[in-house]
Formats: C-alpha cells, structure tokens, sequence
C-alpha cells in the first residue's frame, strides 16, 4: 500500500473512531455502519481522483458531490414534499427532511429516536468532518490540522452526552484515530527519504546518539516506534490526569457536576424546578408514538382517570415550574389529599390500578393516579405531600432512581363532587390563596382583562370556571396544534390568546393564568391520559398521550381537574358540564385543528396526528381523500420517468471516461484515407499510458516504441506492431518531400498492440485501464489550457483598452 492510500484509509478511520463518541445521542447505533460505508465511498472517490490525477479542487468537488448524491438517494422521498418528479424527490424531499431533522433535535431528550431527520443530520454531520479530515491529511498532507475538524466532532458529542461513563471509551477511540493518522503521515514522510534509520553496526552508534548503541548491542530504534510509544503515553496520561484530580473533572472527559436538572444535594431533600415544555411537545410529536406504560385497573370511570406524573405551582413571570418542596419517606398509607371534606370523601370509591413501565422509559416522578391512597414499588422513593407526587431518591453520584421497567400498583380514590357542592365550595384558606393564586407583576392586562370579560355575570368561582374552560375548548374558536412554539415567559400567555392556536400546554397554562387572576387558586399539572384500551382489558399508554390539564381548588373537594383543551380522545368532567347547554358535545373532538386541512368527524385521532403520520395514511382523514383519486395507486408516469433518469444518470457517471476514450479512439482510427500517422502514434502512447507506462515526450519515436515494448512485456506480434508505427512516424516527419508515406494497416497495428498492452497487466489493471483510463486527464488539460487562454485573452483585451484610454490623442495642426 502506497504512503498515500495508507493516508486516506487511516483518515477516514479516524473519522469513523470519532463519530463513535455520536452513538450515545440516539437510541439506535445501526447509523454508524451506513456512516463507515458512506466514509469508505468517499475516501474511494479521493483516492481515484488523485490517482488520475485530478487537481485539488477537483477531487474535493468531486467527493462532495457523490456524497451529496448518495444522501440524496438514500433519503429521497422521506421528507415532506408537494412536488413530483426527480427534483422534489432529491432536492424538496431532501431540504425538508433536513429542516425536519433540526426540528427533532431540538425536540426530542437524549438519547433521542432514531427519526429520519436525525439519521440524515448524523450522517451529513460525519460525511462533512470526514471530507475535511481527507483534505487536510491526504490533498494538503497537513494531518497535524486534521485533528481540528476530529476534536469540533467529539466536542459537540461530550457536550451533549448524558452517559458520562462512557465519554473515556469515546475518547479513547478518537485519540487512537488521531495517533494512527499522524503515525501514518509520519512514516509516509519517512519513506520518502528512504532508508535513513536502520541497524547500525556494534560499537559505531553511542549511547548518547538516541538511537541504541552501548550495552544495547548497537540496535537503533525506529522513530516510528518511539513516535508509537509516546502517543500511548500521552493518551493515558490525557485518561488518568483528569480522573486523578478533581479539578479537572469538567474537561472533555468531566461529568456534569454534582447539581442536576432533575435534583439537588446529595440527600435528595427537595424537588428542584422542573421545566417539562421541551419534553412534552417532543412527546405530543413523536413519530414512533412508543408505549410508555401499560396497566390493568378494576376502575369503572376510566375515561376520568388521568396517569398524573407532577404539579407545576409556581409561575415566576418566566415559565410554570414546581417549586421546591421538602420530601418525606413514603408512607403506607398517605394523607388524605388537601381541601378533601367528609362529604365528598364519604362518596369516593378506592380503585388499583397495577402498573407496567417500558424499559425505555427514563422519568425520575412515578406515573400514578390522583389523588393516590397507596403505593406498592421497589426502589428508593420519596413523597411530597403538597403535590402528592413520588421522586426518585439519589442512588449515587449524578444516579437517581427511576420509573425505567417499574413494576408496582397504586390504590387511589375515585372522586365524584357534585355541581352543588362545588358551587357551594367556602373560600379557600388564607396559605392556600396565597401561594396558588400568586402571578408576576409583568403579566399582561390583557389576561386579566379576558377573564373577567369572559365570566362576566358569574356569581361564584365554579360558574367562572366552566365559563373559561368553555371559552377554550367551545367558544372561543381555539385550534389544536401540536406544531405551535411552546414559548415562555407572562407575553406567551398574551401572544396565545391573539393567535388562539396551541397545544395543551398553552390552554392549560393560560386557564391556570386567568384563573388566578379571577383570585381561583389553580396549578398545572402534567402527565398522560388514559390511553387506550386492548383488547385483554388493559390499557396502552404512548407517547402522544402526553397531556397538561389545569386543577383548580375547591374547599371541601380539593384540587380539582378541568378540562380545556379542544383535542379528541378527551373527556370533559362531568361536573363541568352542568352551566353549558344541552347541545354541546360530550367532548370537543369535532373542532377542526391546525394540522388538518378540512374537519373531521369521524372518531380518530387526526386533529392532534402529526404531517409525518398523515403522509404514510395513518390518520384517516387527508390520506383517504388522496387514495380515492384516479392514479393514486403508485407514483405518477413523470415520477417514474425522473427516478429512471436520475438512476442512469447515475449509473453512467462512472462510465464517462471509458465512453470519451472510446469516442477519441475511434476519432482517431477512423477509416476512409486512413487515420493520420501522427493521430495514430498518439493513441498507442494512450493506450500505454492506460496500462501504466506514462508517456515520454523527450524520446524519440524509436526510443518511445522500445521502452513501450520493454515496460509491456509486449508479445512478438505485438512487439512488430509496436516498431511499424514508430517507424511510420519517423518516415512521416524525415522523409523528404514526395515520398510515399502510405500506411494502410495502421489502424489495425494500433489496435494489435493495444491488445498485446492489455494482455501483459493483471485483470484488476486491465479493468482499471477500460473503465478509468489514466489518458482521461488530457480533458482536464485541455480545459485547463482553455482557461488559461481565455484569461489571457480576456487579460490583453482589458490592457490594450486600459492603454487607450490612458493615451492622449494627437492634435490636429
């Protein structure tokens, strides 16, 4: 292997070694074998590029371009596309899954799914640090530089990884591919000064030189293995510094600090601020819609029993949060909920509900009902009384216990108030008002202003209550969109009451807001809904269940949920029904939402179904409208005509050099008079050079034909044919005038010995020199010398006009 290849195998390695440290950002890792094969395409096509050779530019156009080629068949059709035909499929298709793939970063917690999006973004990402490290290593020959693209590659992977055991093996993987890369650029050096360090005889190396000598037996050491040696040192002294000291422990291979998002201090005393924005968006849009919990329950309201996973209380003018509260040991039996009387109580019914937890689903709160009675689980749990919610307890050093793969059972009360006895509800207590209806001093008026516009009339909090729930989910002409920025801070509020489009998130927010504006004490809280129903009588709960409803506090009932949001497979309470008309529906699954193009009334889920579902058919709605036109069975005649085109434009792009040579070949041996003898010494020096032998131009005709026949290994006929040419030639440029120069077998002498040339290499050279003949690069010669001389034309043009105007002209006598 030549110190050039050796180069661009050991770049692309080293590129490969680092994208490794990417797989811990995504739930799947089978992106990396398409990222080792798409790296080992375009370290082909830079190493034949220069085999040929092209000029620098040229290679590094040439490896963009199949790599943009080959992403763009990969992913063609995937993305979100009205057009038709080639060009939507390879360049629509493909910018809007990119888009799509920026959307999902920013979406979906690590480790992320595997989207489209994401697999195009991690291999796009690869492919770009992989042509930088092949430029700077193999076409500049500085793989010192190189390490700068490998070192942004593994900086952005450490900086979002959240498995800080496995950062020192990453680490450890990129440091290896770097070291290889510059061993190899150090012996490719090497070699080319020859043989310069070897053994040295016994007694004429001293021990002071460096390399051996003294007791040693005069034995020098290579620099390459002493290059080796050090590399290794360096590597474990860049692991074992920072695990050795503490204060390093930020650095590339430093974990995330003792704080985390989702707790504080060792003991895991409080509940820190937990922002579930992010979080439940990325899971209203999830593509994979993955179940997260199945459970069994003896309940006979289910409809009613939402999986609650946390309250947000606190409202800081920035963003809804849970405020800090202290955790206690989980009791046997907890409390009874907060606000809960007698009269109620004595009306509830206790129900168990046996829970299932997915194995890849991480979440620090347990999922359970409210308000919950008992717990049953294993594992270090902690409760918090206000918001009747079960944390994780810490483990260990950044190490909590999680929901992941739980098993347990919770007993709960199943609630049944009436309408007069929340109508009937005394005022909250002085502890409760303050802390629940507590908002920033920059909240817009306009919230304000729109909650008492609403319930205008009203003569008690329940009454204002269903009227804002209304407002929301019947009159208010609010739309449900899943694709709408969460947004933060008092004006999101605002800007959603004037766009009047949104996910739960906003509707259960802004009923919070105005609630406690109205002086109703009222929290957020955040979880699932029930889910849906198998047909072994238990239920599924997925991703897209995700759900943040409003609760609302009543002395003597407690906290208390309403329902605002217009999405379908939603139940309204049906103590919140009572001031609304007899005509309006059981729950608002009819409201068209933003994601649709036209409202739908058939029972499915397609208001709140994402683009990416409705494209594949999965909602019901838009997809059955397109499958009912004519044509709509497989794509479109121009469709198939663009992909036809696009695969032999593809297929026949590696072919141009053996088509062009061909071309010139027969151009050059064409019949009639008789191809010209100099044309015709000028392809069997081709057809030498496609073989291998580069052509001479300082030798003669008889000097170029016997080194032709020597380098061969040309047979006898051959050989003849070979020595008539040249003498052919000879006779046409010193031949005296009128001679007869006539040559009527010279085509078929041309073609004898091209055949003898193509006899004498191996199979693999013969292929090479059919399908990429080195005698291509006179194109690019020819272009080259082309260019050079329009530029100098165009050069002299300019000067000659630039004099003429700067002449003065003569005067006239």
């Amino acid at each position: 292997m030549s110190g050039r290849a050796r180069l661009t195998v050991f770049a692309a390695l080293a590129t490969l070694l680092t994208s490794w440290s990417l797989a811990g950002l995504v739930e799947s890792s089978g992106w990396i074998a398409q990222a080792a094969g798409l790296l080992a395409v375009q370290a082909a096509v830079g190493a034949g590029a220069r085999r040929v050779p092209l000029a620098r530019s040229l290679t590094v156009a040439a490896q963009l371009l199949v790599s943009l080629l080959i992403l763009a068949f990969m992913f063609a059709g995937r993305g979100e596309s009205t057009g038709d035909g080639p060009l939507a499929y390879l360049v629509t298709d493909f910018g809007a899954l990119f888009g799509q793939g920026v959307r999902d970063v920013g979406e979906f917690a690590i480790p992320a799914p595997l989207t489209d999006g994401i697999q195009l973004l991690l291999l796009a990402g690869v492919l770009l640090v992989g042509l930088l490290v092949d430029v700077l290593a193999v076409t500049l020959r500085t793989a010192a530089a190189a390490g700068l693209p490998l070192l942004a590659l593994y900086s952005v992977a450490a900086g979002l990884a959240t498995d800080d055991a496995g950062t020192w093996f990453s680490f450890l993987l990129a440091g290896t591919g770097y070291l290889l890369l510059l061993l190899a650029e150090g012996r490719d050096r090497l070699a080319q000064w020859g043989r310069v360090f070897g053994a040295a005889p016994p007694g004429r190396v001293s021990a002071a030189s460096g390399y051996g000598g003294g007791a040693a037996g005069g034995r020098a050491v290579a620099p390459v293995r002493t290059g080796r040696r050090i590399g290794v040192v360096a590597l474990g002294l860049a692991l074992a510094v920072p695990m050795a000291l503490p204060a390093l422990g930020d650095g590339l291979l430093g974990g995330r600090g003792a704080g985390d998002a989702d707790g504080g201090g060792a003991g895991g005393g409080t509940i820190s601020a937990v922002n579930p924005l992010v979080s439940l968006q990325s899971s209203l849009n999830a593509q994979d819609n993955r179940v997260v919990l199945k459970y069994r329950t003896d309940s006979t309201q289910v409809a009613d029993q939402y999986v609650r996973i946390l309250a947000l209380d606190e409202f800081n003018g920035v963003k809804w949060e849970a405020s800090g509260r202290p955790l206690s040991d989980v009791p046997a039996r907890m409390p009874n909920p907060p606000g809960l009387g007698e009269q109620v109580r004595a009306t509830a019914g206790e129900v168990r509900t046996t829970f299932s937890a997915a194995d890849t689903y991480v979440q620090r709160y347990l999922p359970m009902p409210y308000p919950a009675t008992g717990v049953d689980i294993a594992g270090k749990w902690r409760f918090e009384p206000a918001g009747r919610t079960l944390v994780g307890d810490q483990l260990g050093k950044d190490k909590f216990q999680n929901v992941q793969g739980a098993q347990y059972t919770v007993r709960s009360m199943l609630l049944r108030p009436t309408v007069r006895q929340l109508q009937s509800a005394p005022a909250a207590g002085d502890a409760i008002r303050s802390d629940y209806t507590k908002l920033p001093d920059n909240l817009p008026p306009v919230v304000a202003d729109t909650a008492r516009k609403v319930t205008r009339g009203s003569k008690d909090d329940y009454t204002r209550a269903v009227k804002l729930q209304d407002f929301f989910a019947v009159s208010g002409g609010f739309r449900y969109n899943t694709r709408t920025a969460s947004g933060t801070g008092p004006q999101a509020v605002a800007r959603f009451l004037e766009d009047k489009e949104g996910f739960c998130i906003h509707f259960a927010f802004s009923m919070a807001a105005m609630s406690r504006s109205l002086g109703i004490p009222a929290r957020v809280a955040v979880g699932f809904t029930p889910g849906e129903r198998q047909s072994d009588g238990t239920w599924n709960v997925s991703m897209r269940d995700a759900h943040a409803w409003p609760e609302l506090y009543f002395e003597g009932v407690g906290w208390t949920r309403f329902e605002p949001t217009p999405r379908s497979g939603i139940s309204i309470p049906d103590y919140s029904q009572a001031q609304t008309p007899s005509t309006r529906p059981s729950a608002p699954a009819a409201l068209p939402s933003a994601s649709a193009t036209e409202p739908n009334a058939a029972p499915s889920k397609a208001d709140d179904c994402p683009p990416e579902l409705k494209k594949l058919g999965e909602c019901g709605g838009p997809a059955a409208a397109q499958s009912a036109g004519p044509g709509a069975g497989g794509p479109s005649v121009v469709a198939v005509l663009g992909w036809v085109a696009g695969a032999v434009a593809l297929l026949g792009l590696p072919l141009l050099p053996m088509l062009w040579r061909t071309r010139v070949r027969r151009r050059r041996l064409a019949a009639g008079s008789g191809p010209s003898v100099l044309s015709a010494w000028r392809e069997l020096g081709d057809a030498a050079w496609d073989v291998g032998i580069a052509p001479d131009e300082s030798l003669s005709p008889r000097g170029a034909a016997a080194r032709i026949v020597e380098l061969g290994r040309l047979e006898p006929d051959a050989t003849d044919a070979v020595r008539r040419v040249a003498g052919a030639v000879e006779r046409t440029l010193y031949a005296p005038a009128g001679a007869d120069a006539a040559y009527p077998g010279l085509a078929q002498d041309v073609l004898l010995a091209r055949a003898g040339l193509l006899a004498g290499v191996s199979r693999a050279a013969r292929l090479r020199a059919r399908l990429a003949p080195r005698s291509a690069a006179r194109v690019v010669w020819a272009a080259s010398a082309r260019w050079s001389a329009i530029s100098a034309a165009t050069t002299t043009r300019l000067s000659t006009t630039r004099l003429r105007l700067r002449l003065p002209s003569r005067p006239r006598s």
